[in-house]
């Protein structure tokens, strides 16, 4: 059986290097996509998805293949190579394993009916396998398949002789007989290479393999002799392998004693004494049938002798190629052999007795009018005449279409009632159309597989964009067009910050070079929110707003804003101020206590926390000093005792809620700066970075005590929305984000805005 392609891949030992098989190999052009698929299926079923996309990526190749379309022999190969280095084994295992699965996938892939009728046993299977070749290639018409010829011997042994155009597929060879002869006829079979070598056959260079094929049922292996005679019978098996193979090299090279056509008797007339049937026919003493009649019945149809000359021609061949008219005319004059690959001489046809030929007619040789048709090609049997010492190729015309058959001025009436090339003819021209329908479908289906991978890229990216506004769980559920309730939240931390003197940058500077200042600010600002797994509700000019504890309910929502803040001062060091050059200088204001969130809008919804809790840490953020991170008396405690730095400002007068004992945050004694800012931790000596175990540096990541113990989204989800919702004094409008914002004293470093001056977009992050 064929690898089904124009092309044949893999590599073999022998004495070739590996290097000249591959590029043997290389000077094949294409191959169906068929066999790509199947080295695709078998790749994901034994080895796991992930390794073929490594493969894929290492040879650069496509998603999929299509069945019907033709694909350059290099994609192959190169699959095959890369595997043989992704998996760390040797070509020859890699081409058996593929070849055990090619039979698989050509049962699976609707061929099992067909391949179970080619034969009753292996030999008739391995017989049949050029005729397969020859129906195949009617769908099939690039594919170059190999071919098989089978010596039968004693002891239910074989010797399969296996031409290809293509070198380093013999290793395929064995996977496929063992698995053929292992599901079909109940055997297991071995195959051992006795000869490998490259013979000049016609103009092409062909490589010519031969198996000894032994063979033993399961019943024989059942009945299996103790270990001490096993060992005696591989003894016997071994020294019998190596007079079988000196017995076919010495039969191989033809011995000058023997003569010509004693060898040519011998191949014939091999395995005839070995027939198993004990039917017995009956020939009649002479043939019924005129000259005439049977030329007329037989329309296309040869008989010549070992000189190649023509004795005898069918009506209709006569009538497409006049020149067989002439008497004594030799057939190699007006016809080349295409399949199987041999010389055109009576020794190179006898070898292949069993395999169908199809000759192709030489279009020089035509007369005029015939010259301009395409060449007619003629597929049939040859069968050696011993009593006249004569060969007779009974044969049709190989069409594969009524396009053809118009191609070349043949009318259906030409071919004989009884020839069902005529059915073959009609069916293909069906079979054709289909596999064109079927051709058109998967390239459509290819395409949507494409317009679909973009799509689910472009979905990403606007669901990456969503969830950058709202929280994940809240834009699924306004996605699938549900209301999401209000959630209360019994405690949580938010934060304020905003720039120092920012109205005073606004008015010496450029609008862009503002735009720019807050977009490298916010972008840092951005990124430790993922360090710190914090939730950033929105800006407002320069205003930046965090929160934690919400929308995910967590324990430890003080420490990640606390970190989150001190954060937030180191990378605001990085950030310059357009006017003076030097670095900027923000307020941040820290609070914890009880709110109420949800979705306000229908028109760009955003998710909003209301509450005097927002309020307060607004008040924390006007009220505090330049670099400093102040905090209120709830924040404070909910920081106690959890490694942090904190000293007391003392009592102040706070906007709206009189006077209040508030806090500086200093530092956290337990964490580093890079662990703050989460990037690579810095080696503690110079001479630990030259190190070679330090090359690769890791990120310093901080740890908390519920890291692992977080509420799925899911969860966080349900909480917030099973969550009653309860009247709060301060859930106002003017309690909101926005009116805390607008609420702030008139505090020496407060920001002053001018009137009528216009809020700068929130969305400025993204420039």
């Amino acid at each position: 059986m064929s690898t089904g392609n124009s092309s044949e891949t893999g590599n073999r030992e022998s004495s070739f290097p590996q290097e000249d098989a591959i590029a043997r190999f290389l000077k094949a052009s294409t191959q169906y996509g068929f066999i790509n698929t199947c080295l695709q299926s078998l790749v994901i079923e034994k080895f796991g998805e992930e390794t073929w996309e490594k493969l894929k990526a290492r040879v650069d190749v496509q998603d999929a293949f299509m069945t019907y379309t033709v694909y350059d022999d290099v994609i192959t190969i190169k699959l095959i190579q890369e595997a043989c280095s992704v998996l760390g084994v040797s070509m020859e295992a890699i081409l058996k394993l593929f070849g055990e699965y090619f039979f698989k996938f050509c049962k699976m892939s609707g061929y099992d009916r067909m391949l179970r009728t080619l034969g009753g046993n292996l030999t008739e299977f391995i017989e049949n396998l050029d005729a397969l070749h020859s129906y195949l290639a009617l769908s099939y018409q690039e594919m170059n398949a190999p071919s098989f010829r089978v010596e039968r011997a004693a002891d239910e042994k074989m010797l399969l002789h296996y031409y290809s155009d293509r070198s380093g597929l013999c290793h395929i060879v064995p996977g496929i007989i063992e698995a053929v002869a292992k599901d079909f006829f109940d055997v297991d079979v071995t195959l051992e290479i006795l000869d490998v070598h490259q013979e000049e056959e016609r103009t092409a260079k062909k490589e010519h393999v031969v198996f000894l094929i032994v063979q033993k049922s399961h019943r024989q292996m059942r009945r299996a002799k103790p270990k001490d005679s096993q060992r005696d019978q591989e003894v016997q098996g071994l020294l019998s392998f190596l007079r079988m193979k000196e017995k076919y090299l010495s039969v191989s090279v033809c011995p000058v004693k023997k003569s010509r056509w004693e060898v040519v008797r011998r191949i014939v007339m091999f395995g005839k004494r070995h027939l198993r049937n004990t039917f017995e026919p009956i020939y009649p003493e002479r043939l019924w049938i005129e000259e005439r009649t049977f030329c007329n019945a037989f329309p296309f149809h040869l008989v010549f002798d070992a000189s190649l000359r023509v004795k005898q021609a069918g009506v209709n061949i006569q009538k497409y190629i006049p020149g067989l008219r002439t008497p004594k005319i030799r057939l190699d004059t007006y016809f080349s052999i295409v399949h199987p690959p041999v010389a055109f001489d009576i020794f190179s046809i006898c070898q292949f007795i069993n395999s169908p030929f199809v000759l192709k007619a030489r279009g020089e040789r035509l007369p005029e009018a015939g010259r301009s048709r395409p060449p007619l090609k003629l597929r049939g049997q040859m069968i050696w005449m011993e009593s006249t010492r004569c060969m007779v190729y009974l044969c049709s015309p190989k069409l594969r279409s009524l396009r053809e058959l118009e191609e070349r001025q043949m009318h259906l009436s030409d071919i004989a009632p009884h020839d069902t090339t005529r059915d073959l003819i009609l069916l293909n021209q069906q079979r054709l159309a289909e596999m064109e329908l079927s051709n058109q479908l998967e390239r459509k289906k290819e395409e949507l597989r494409v317009l679909s991978k973009h799509l689910a890229i472009e979905k990403k990216k606007t669901e990456a964009l969503l969830y950058a506004m709202l929280p994940k769980h809240v834009a699924n559920q306004l996605k699938e067009g549900r209301k999401v309730a209000a959630g209360e939240f019994k405690t949580c931390t938010i934060l304020f910050s905003d720039v120092v003197t920012f109205t005073t940058i606004c008015a010496a500077c450029e609008p862009i070079q503002i735009v720019n200042m807050l977009n490298s600010m916010y972008s840092k600002f951005d990124r430790l929110t993922s360090v710190h797994d914090v939730y950033k509700v929105e800006t407002i000019g320069d205003a930046y707003m965090v929160v934690g504890g919400v929308p995910v309910p967590i324990g430890s929502h003080a420490q990640r804003v606390a970190n989150f803040a001190l954060g937030m001062r180191l990378s605001a060091k990085e950030v310059m101020n357009p006017v003076t050059g030097e670095p900027i200088q923000i307020r941040v204001g820290i609070h914890t206590g009880p709110v109420l969130a949800g979705v306000v809008g229908d028109k760009m919804p955003r998710y909003c926390l209301f509450g005097d809790t927002v309020n307060t840490a607004s008040r924390m953020e006007s009220h505090g000093l330049p670099n400093k991170v102040h905090l209120s008396p709830t924040a404070y405690r909910a920081l106690e005792n959890q490694g942090f730095e904190i000293t007391e400002r003392g009592e102040i007068e706070v906007k709206g809620k009189g006077k209040m004992t508030t806090y500086f945050l200093i530092r956290n004694v337990n964490a580093s700066e890079d662990e703050l800012m989460g990037r690579p931790r810095t080696p503690l000596h110079p001479e630990e970075a030259s190190a070679p175990g330090n090359q690769d540096r890791t990120l310093a990541v901080m740890r908390y005590a519920d890291s692992c113990q977080r509420l799925p989204e899911g969860d966080a989800a349900r909480a917030s929305d099973q969550s009653t919702p309860r009247e709060s004094p301060a859930a106002s409008g003017q309690d909101s984000v926005e009116a805390a914002n607008g609420q702030r004293s008139s505090d020496e470093t407060k920001t002053q805005r001018l009137p009528g001056e216009p809020l700068p977009s929130g969305f400025c992050a993204l420039l």
